[in-house]
């Protein structure tokens, strides 16, 4: 059973601490908003990419990946199956453009703040992470390292 063990252990690919999350973080919710919007960016110190096949947390129903684009002034959403973060690189959730919509909150976003979240990666499996609430007109995160 020991010898399995290793073999397995030499044999598969290691994930673990090669993704991280860093600089997440959400706006407070406008008065009766049942939605939010998730930034951060997403790191990965692999040799190959992955993928972010989902999110979830305990705050909401559910968590979608989308992505706005322009088309002229209107500004549009759409809901996508993933993310995929480049092999020792990064991908960053910004506002106005790709990121985590957080659908049906159990109670508002206030300030100051947090959101747990569990991101699922096709490769690295579930990484935690910690939405620091902003007030509602940030336009970033607080660096605070």
């Amino acid at each position: 059973m020991r010898l399995l063990l290793l073999l397995l252990a030499l044999v598969a690919p290691v994930a673990l601490g090669q993704v991280t999350v860093d600089a997440a973080w959400a706006r407070a919710t406008a008065p009766g908003s049942k939605v939010a919007a998730g930034y951060m960016t997403i790191r990965n110190a692999g040799a190959a990419p992955d993928r972010l096949m989902a999110a979830s947390t305990p705050a909401a129903s559910r968590v979608e990946m989308h992505v706005t684009s322009k088309d002229g002034d209107i500004a549009r959403m759409r809901e996508v199956r993933n993310y995929t973060v480049p092999a020792r690189g990064a991908f960053e959730l910004k506002p106005n453009g790709p990121h985590l919509m957080i659908v049906n909150l159990k109670a508002p976003l206030t300030a100051g703040g947090k959101l747990p979240l569990t991101l699922k990666f096709e490769k690295a499996g579930e990484v935690k992470a910690e939405l620091q609430v902003r007030p509602l007109t940030a336009a970033g995160p607080a660096h605070n390292h």
